[in-house]
C-alpha cells in the first residue's frame, strides 16, 4: 500500500485524529520557567517545557521560546550560539532532548511480536545546512537508533520525517513513570560520539558512535542559530498533519512534570500545604522562585504526588508572598 493510501486509511479509521501525538508541547507553546536563558553551558530545561538541552563543554547559548515559526505555528525553540567551539573535544556534545514517560507508551507493544513502528515529524530552520542526527533511545532496554536528516536550504523552514521500526527483541518499555523513550536532536558532537558505523536498527547504547553521521557543528560560529517546532511522534510509518491542541490542554500535560505554585503564609514558622493543579509524575523537588521577604527560607514535608507541604523556617511575622516551583521532570 502506498503512503498516500496508508494516510487515507488512517484518516478514514480515525487513527490519525485525536490524541495521536505522543510528544508533549511539540509546538513549543508552554514555557513555565521563562522564555529565555542566556549563556547556557550545561544540561537543563532552559526555556520551553518538556525539552531540555544536553550541553557538555561545547560552547554557550541563548536558548529561547522564539516567535519565529512556520505557517500554522506561533512559537519555536531557538538555540543561538553566543560562545563558539569550533574544535570540540571527543566527548563534547550539544543537543535538544525530550523524554517520554513509559506509562504513555504501552500501546507501542515494544518487546513483543506486535511491536509497532513509530514516526517522528518536525520543522527545522538554521543557517547551517548539512547532515544532522536525531536518535531514539529505549531507556529501559539501553538501546538506541540514530538516524540522519539534512537541512538543505539555509534560513528556510523544512519539515522532516523519520520512521523507526518497532523493537521486538528484549526491548520492553516498562509500564511505569520512568523514562521510556528519549528523543535527541544533535546539533554538534565530538569525534568520539560521531565515529563508527551508521545504525540501521536498535543497538546497545554506547556514547561512542551515538551521533554517527552528524557532520554539522552548530557551535562553530556565534553567527549560527537553530530553530525547531511542530514535533510529533505517532504510531505507524506515515507522518500525518501536526495535531494542534489548546494551550490549556498542553499546559496541564506539562504540569505533571513541572508547575509554578503560589503560597502566602501569614506568620513565622507556619506550616502550609499546596494542592497541585495536576498530580505529579513522582515526588517533586521544590524551590523558591521568588519571595517578597528578605531572609526567607523554606523547609519541605514530602506528602504525596498531588500535594506538597511547606513550612517557613525564618522570617518576620508578617504576610509573605512566595512563588515555588515543583519539579518532577524525567
Amino acid at each position: 500500500m502506498s503512503k498516500a493510501a496508508q494516510l487515507a486509511a488512517l484518516i478514514g479509521s480515525g487513527q490519525a485524529q485525536g490524541n495521536k501525538n505522543l510528544i508533549i508541547n511539540g509546538a513549543m507553546q508552554v514555557a513555565q520557567r521563562g522564555t529565555s536563558t542566556s549563556s547556557a553551558t550545561s544540561a537543563a530545561y532552559h526555556a520551553v517545557d518538556r525539552f531540555d538541552q544536553n550541553i557538555v563543554t561545547m560552547g554557550a547559548y541563548t536558548i529561547s521560546q522564539s516567535t519565529t515559526a512556520p505557517t500554522d505555528f506561533t512559537t519555536s525553540l531557538k538555540m543561538d550560539v553566543t560562545t563558539a567551539d569550533a574544535s570540540p573535544a571527543s566527548g563534547d556534545v550539544v543537543a535538544i532532548r525530550t523524554k517520554l514517560e513509559g506509562l504513555n507508551l504501552q500501546q507501542l507493544n515494544f518487546g513483543t511480536s506486535n511491536a509497532k513502528s513509530i514516526t517522528v515529524s518536525f520543522y527545522v530552520k538554521s543557517n547551517k545546512t548539512g547532515t544532522y542526527v536525531v536518535s531514539s533511545y529505549l531507556a529501559d532496554a539501553g538501546k538506541q537508533w540514530g538516524q540522519t536528516y539534512t537541512i538543505d536550504s539555509a534560513n528556510t523552514w523544512e519539515r522532516k520525517t523519520i520512521t523507526w521500526q518497532g523493537s521486538s527483541n528484549s526491548s520492553v518499555i516498562n509500564n511505569d513513570s520512568g523514562a521510556g523513550l528519549i528523543f535527541t536532536w544533535y546539533l554538534g558532537a565530538g569525534t568520539g560520539r560521531t565515529s563508527g558505523t551508521a545504525q540501521t536498527d536498535w543497538t546497545a547504547y554506547a556514547t561512542t558512535g551515538e551521533a554517527v553521521g552528524q557532520t554539522v557543528n552548530i557551535a562553530d560560529s556565534t553567527a549560527n542559530e537553530f530553530f525547531i517546532t511542530g514535533i510529533q511522534l505517532e504510531i505507524g510509518e506515515v507522518a500525518t498533519p501536526f495535531e494542534h491542541e489548546s494551550y490549556g490542554d498542553t499546559l496541564l500535560k506539562c504540569q505533571r512534570y513541572f508547575e509554578i505554585c503560589g503560597w502566602v503564609p501569614r506568620t513565622d514558622n507556619l506550616l502550609a500545604c499546596v494542592d497541585y493543579k495536576v498530580e505529579k509524575r513522582a515526588q517533586s523537588t521544590i524551590a523558591v522562585v521568588s519571595s517578597d521577604a528578605a531572609g526567607f527560607s523554606v523547609g519541605v514535608n514530602e506528602l504525596r504526588d498531588s500535594r506538597q507541604g511547606f513550612y517557613q523556617n525564618s522570617n518576620a511575622s508578617h504576610t509573605t508572598r512566595v512563588t515555588m516551583s515543583s519539579d518532577a521532570e524525567l
